[in-house]
């Protein structure tokens, strides 16, 4: 972890923490997404589960609709299809991949943009009021409940090929802090 410069505000802090938060997130997705064959991204469950590629689909159509315009204009734009981001396309692995790069390029783009003194800004998503802190704290908690849902299915699809993110299982003992 990179220790805040004294002087830095808890906005910075916090700024930058989320922005890490983010990195972190989108890392993990990344390398569980590497793990898989290009027809698993289209693999269910259940009929009540989503496949990788609805998740992608979601999660892009959610970031350029809370990131662009994000201090000028509501977060849900009027031009989303949520709906239709449930729908399963076909797409094909780099297709869905341009488009998750693409959704992380414009909150990173956003975030990078962001100064201190907007973190106690009002915006507004879906017509209520959020502090840019709140927005961005709701977006770290929904992309981090896709992620994690993209890590689980990917580390299903992947079964025994699996490479784990983390510490591998009985490898914690051998952290020494």
């Amino acid at each position: 972890m990179v220790q805040p410069e004294q002087s830095a505000s808890v906005s910075e802090v916090f700024l930058q923490e989320s922005i890490q938060a983010f990195q972190s997130m989108k890392k993990l997705a990344d390398r569980a997404m590497e793990q898989i064959d290009d027809s698993q991204f289209h693999h269910v469950l259940d009929k009540e589960s989503n496949s990788l590629e609805i998740m992608i689909l979601h999660m892009h159509g959610n970031m350029l609709s809370r990131w662009t315009d994000f201090l000028t204009s509501d977060g849900e734009k009027p031009t989303r299809n949520r709906d239709g981001e449930f729908e399963a396309k076909g797409l094909d692995r780099a297709a869905l991949l341009a488009l998750w790069e693409e959704g992380w390029a414009v909150l990173f783009d956003t975030l990078a943009q962001l100064k201190p003194d907007d973190m106690l800004r009002n915006i507004n998503i879906r017509g209520e009021a959020h502090t840019v802190v709140k927005a961005i704290q709701r977006q770290v908690s929904h992309y981090g409940y896709h992620v994690g849902q993209i890590v689980f299915l990917a580390k299903h699809l992947s079964s025994h090929h699996w490479q784990t993110l983390s510490i591998a299982r009985g490898q914690s003992k051998a952290f020494k802090p």
